[in-house]
């Protein structure tokens, strides 16, 4: 299976010695699970695409720093590249900004969330288990960092996960799209970096719970089986 990843955000230059850039940190996940997969890189953030929506069997639409509805001239771009993937029914997984993306791209609706910053690791409870989704869990728990949420679902959408901080935090629309708000690509090192650059802007008392909250492990590899196994279908 080919998959195209599109980009959409570089990691900050001072980072990058250390943790690679988002596009790597997805090879080595899904790598992980699945050693048959190949990839290419779409910089859409400068106006990079594939030459044809069949060019690749799947896409991976990648988080940013940016929110869905930042006066950024490649956002309604994508937007209008993902509903016409979905048009067709390409196969697509969204992780943070992309699941807020696809899912204000095909009716729904994502905004700055009213309690504040997502960061450390979450635990989200699992409401429908699919027969992809295996292993079996009835929660998981991923790395955060997010301001922004989806707030209204698209039509077709069904939510698979939630917890009392994000109501929608894994989604599936139709067939054909699985989303995630959680990071399985992040390890709890960057989660931690992340927080400790952001801490000004996140607040203090926040910053210390996840800290506090990267004690907890992470499913990062049973997350990327369901996408792998989700995409093959």
């Amino acid at each position: 299976m080919h998959v195209g990843i599109l980009k959409c955000d570089t990691v900050r230059d001072e980072f990058l010695p250390r943790f690679g850039d988002y596009p790597g940190m997805f090879r080595t996940l899904l790598d992980g699970v699945d050693a048959d997969l190949s990839y290419t890189v779409y910089d859409v953030c400068n106006d990079d695409y594939p030459p044809t929506t069949d060019a690749c069997d799947a896409y991976l639409v990648t988080g940013s720093r940016w929110g869905v509805y930042d006066d950024q001239r490649w956002i309604p771009l994508l937007a209008d590249y993902i509903r016409k993937l979905h048009s067709e029914r390409r196969r697509m997984v969204g992780i943070c900004f992309g699941h807020q993306l696809i899912s204000l791209a095909l009716g729904g609706h994502a905004e700055k969330s009213h309690k504040g910053w997502g960061v450390g690791v979450a635990t989200v409870k699992v409401h429908e288990q699919p027969s992809w989704m295996n292993p079996v869990r009835e929660e998981f728990s991923l790395v955060v960092s997010h301001q922004d949420q989806v707030t209204e679902l698209p039509p077709g959408a069904q939510c698979i996960a939630s917890s009392d901080f994000c109501a929608y935090a894994a989604l599936t629309i139709d067939d054909n799209v699985l989303t995630f708000q959680g990071h399985p690509e992040f390890g709890h090192e960057l989660s931690r970096t992340l927080m400790e650059w952001r801490q000004d802007v996140v607040g203090e008392k926040r910053t210390a719970a996840g800290m506090e909250s990267l004690r907890t492990p992470v499913h990062d590899l049973d997350v990327a089986r369901w996408m792998v196994t989700f995409l093959r279908r």
